[in-house]
């Protein structure tokens, strides 16, 4: 790696008061957390079950202080700035220069997909650059190019007839279309990028990142490549990503909750990581020189290719002296996500074992510590589910032991509580932001919708987040013991779930529920109850599977508008005229 250069922030931004707010900040939530941890456990003196659970909880600790602390920061600059969006990037163009002077690649990473679902998002973002831009300078400017890893001859055939049919419907269209494909998909995506940038693509100033499942809209990339253009300097330009309009209730109810999460997660996140921040690798934009430079990934000692490529790229780029910066906005970046429980699992999963490699990362030389810290915080996302699971198992040790007869249970109830809130931090307060501010609310459906929809989704995460957890912890201990797993082609259609496959795929989970449960109920008084929210929807698995992948049951949400987002009420329209006058004011 070549010797960094020095970053530099604006000096506005104060990059070194607004880093120890935040760490005061977490450290103030931490000690306050720890605090009633002590008052649960100390009372009657320490077992050895008791010292097991506590020096597990304090491993959790650091994500949960993460998740209050980028929350706290985002609410507050959500409802304090009209901007919040300029006020953590610095540049940001809202209200764009057109035409750009830059040539941007659009490219699209395809392995094995329908292409139904794949081309119309496409669609919609070309005939949206045409109509603002003008066919012309559309041309000009950007460029789509298919990059398809696709093996499978069968595959690759629908593939190839898919798009032939798609380029000659666009024959008269001013932005041009390529197709690519590597006989050997080396490197997996990333791979798959670099060939692509260390040919054709090394004539563009830049490339805008797509997975097969991404949908932008021509407004948001034209905002990007403005705010690039006006930063010499920016590698990364990475837009917040929200669910597109989802069919199945899973995926409603998941990403109703990801999506307010995320919004002030990242917008407290950006304010104090500044120009090195993320790069979840689609939906972004990036400048092609530095990227061929700095952010091409050698294999790993073993051999094995690095999975989770995007945050190994970011923090490489960081110690290159250049800066990646997030735009927390929401409009015009969209993403698919699983449609069922088993396919969210399967992809947690495959990310787990990606962000484990980071591990051996760690120690790359010439890294920035903040780029350090990039590759620990996506380590403690995974990493902290089996220390909850070690901690429910010392709990339920302790409890058979009769080592928690002395709790107090007003503080364990004010524990579990609190500890619950902070991690959940992100999306409560922007559900609170919402239905503070009406007219944000409006687009969701007014502040009763937004009501409503909260809390389906947060029953939804009480019975979500203790089978991902257990489902994750099970899976990093097969890891740990020498499992391997690729990077397969996932599954993005909403379709229904058989009972006998569901108890097949989640029976594990179901099974530590029911253990769990029975040994507290067998070791008498109340600490079956104190179970119950980690226990029970361990046990429930099985029927909640089920359920959030019914047709019927999707189809009643869809009805009553629960969780609807406004992409599903008022859908972005496409540009029908050329704007040539604004162009020429430009």
């Amino acid at each position: 790696m070549t010797a960094p250069l020095p970053l530099r922030p604006s000096p506005a931004e104060r990059p070194g008061l607004r880093r120890a707010a935040f760490f005061l900040t977490c450290l103030a939530i931490g000690l306050g957390l720890s605090a009633l941890a002590w008052r649960v456990l100390a009372p009657d003196g320490w077992t050895g079950w008791e010292v097991a659970l506590m020096a597990a909880w304090l491993g959790t600790l650091p994500w949960t202080c993460l998740c209050a602390g980028n929350a706290l920061f985002g609410f507050v600059l959500g409802l304090a700035r009209r901007d919040p969006v300029a006020s953590v990037v610095p540049g940001w163009q809202r209200h764009p220069v057109l035409p750009p002077r830059a040539r941007t690649a659009i490219a699209v990473c395809l392995r094995n997909e329908s292409m139904a679902a794949v081309l119309p998002p496409l669609a919609r973002l070309l005939d949206g650059l045409e109509a603002t831009l003008g066919p012309a300078a559309a041309a000009r400017g950007f460029t789509l190019w298919l990059l398809s890893d696709t093996q499978d001859p069968v595959a690759a055939a629908a593939e190839d007839a898919a798009i032939a049919r798609f380029a000659a419907e666009r024959d008269d269209r001013g932005i041009a279309l390529h197709h690519r494909r590597r006989a050997l998909n080396t490197g997996f995506k990333a791979g798959n990028v670099m060939d692509f940038l260390d040919g054709p693509g090394r004539g563009f100033d830049f490339f805008l990142c797509l997975d097969a499942d991404s949908e932008m809209s021509a407004a948001a990339v034209l905002r990007l490549v403005a705010t690039m253009q006006a930063e010499p300097r920016l590698a990364i330009l990475q837009q917040l990503i929200v669910g597109r309009p989802a069919d199945s209730a899973f995926t409603r109810l998941f990403q109703f909750g990801m999506r307010a999460g995320m919004r002030s997660w990242a917008t407290g996140q950006a304010w104090w990581q500044l120009d090195q921040g993320p790069y979840w690798g689609h939906n972004a934009l990036i400048r092609v020189a530095p990227f061929r430079a700095h952010a091409r990934l050698e294999p790993l000692a073993d051999g094995r290719a690095i999975l989770s490529h995007d945050q190994i790229e970011a923090v490489r780029l960081h110690a290159a002296g250049w800066k990646v910066r997030c735009v927390p906005e929401e409009a015009g970046s969209q993403e698919g996500n699983p449609p069922s429980l088993p396919d969210f699992l399967t992809r947690d999963r495959r990310w787990g074992a990606g962000n484990m490699q980071y591990f051996s990362l760690l120690r790359l030389p010439g890294l920035t510590a903040m780029g350090r810290w990039q590759l620990v915080q996506a380590i403690l996302l995974f990493l902290s589910a089996p220390l909850w699971l070690l901690v429910m198992l010392a709990a339920i040790g302790n409890a058979v032991s009769g080592g928690g007869e002395g709790t107090p249970p007003a503080a364990l109830a004010a524990l579990l509580i609190a500890n619950w809130a902070a991690i959940h931090a992100p999306k409560l307060l922007s559900y609170l932001a919402l239905l503070l501010r009406p007219r944000r609310a409006a687009p969701y459906g007014g502040p009763m919708a937004v009501a409503r929809g909260a809390a389906a989704e947060i029953l939804f995460t009480t019975l979500l987040d203790p089978v991902s957890l257990a489902s994750k912890a099970i899976f990093l201990a097969g890891l740990a013991c020498g499992r391997r797993i690729g990077w397969a082609p996932q599954n993005r259609d909403a379709h229904g779930l058989a009972w006998r496959d569901a108890a097949r795929l989640l029976w594990p989970e179901t099974l530590l529920g029911l253990a769990g449960l029975a040994t507290l109920a067998a070791a008498g008084g109340t600490a079956w109850a104190w179970g119950l929210p980690f226990l029970a929807p361990l046990v429930l698995a099985a029927p909640f599977a089920v359920l959030t992948a019914s047709p019927g049951f999707s189809r009643w949400m869809r009805n009553a508008r629960l969780c609807a987002t406004p992409e599903e009420l008022a859908p972005e329209r496409v540009p029908v005229a050329v704007r040539e006058p604004a162009l020429a004011a430009g």
